[in-house]
């Protein structure tokens, strides 16, 4: 099966092409250009440079978020759009789960982050069980604070992930039995978006597929704000 994997959900944007149990090519930047220019020529050139033609392509998977809502919205729309007009597979995988595999090999709690601003976090819980990873608890948006506390509630040692480590890190520190991703281990990887992508299952209806936002876009807030809803 040859997969092509696209995640542009947060800071970090990567591509991956996969064939079976073989990564054939995988690009990554973690920077802020913008991803709505960039994400096309990435996919383009990754193809090329691992010999693969789009109609090669079995099925595409995509971060479906978490994550920022206009990167959400590039990725999906793109892998929506290849999916369609390719007639290919389109599976959406978690954007915090693609970071968790970071910590297959963690004997404790696994816990992905992204800083979701005001205090608040996008955050999931994970264990490794026979060296794979499965959620403990759904993705959530809450508070740090609130995470904490029921984190440390669960007295197990916790690996933290995030790209956004360094605005939290000292408050998590606070946490006993806290432990902490290297900055390779802090980023997702298109590779391993690729290897879930093939496991799960893809979606039945490529038109209503949609992005987990697990908030409301700010424009949106504020309009429902003033209709009183």
């Amino acid at each position: 099966m040859n997969i092509l994997a696209i995640d542009s959900s947060n800071l970090v944007m990567g591509v991956a092409v996969a064939s079976g149990d073989r990564v054939l090519g995988e690009l990554m930047t973690n920077n802020k250009k913008n991803h709505s220019e960039r994400l096309m020529p990435a996919i383009a050139q990754l193809l090329d440079h691992a010999g693969v033609k789009p109609e090669e392509l079995d099925r595409i998977a995509v971060a479906q978020g978490p994550g920022s809502y206009t990167g959400l919205r590039i990725g999906v729309t793109i892998a929506k759009m290849m999916a369609w007009t390719l007639q290919k597979e389109l599976v959406g995988v978690s954007s915090l789960e693609i970071v968790a595999q970071n910590g297959r090999y963690f004997n404790g709690l696994i816990a992905p982050f992204f800083d979701a601003r005001r205090g608040q976090v996008f955050a999931g819980l994970y264990k490794s069980r026979d060296n794979q990873v499965v959620p403990e608890s759904p993705d959530r948006l809450l508070m740090m604070d609130d995470w904490l506390a029921e984190l440390e509630k669960k007295n197990r040692p916790v690996l933290f992930l995030s790209n956004d480590m360094g605005k939290w890190v000292e408050r998590l520190k606070s946490l006993p039995g806290a432990a902490f991703g290297s900055a390779s281990q802090n980023i997702p990887k298109a590779s391993e978006l690729a290897r879930l992508g093939a496991e799960k299952s893809p979606t039945e209806d490529i038109h209503h597929f949609l992005p987990t936002y697990l908030r409301l876009a700010e424009a949106e807030a504020k309009w429902k704000a003033k209709q009183g809803r």
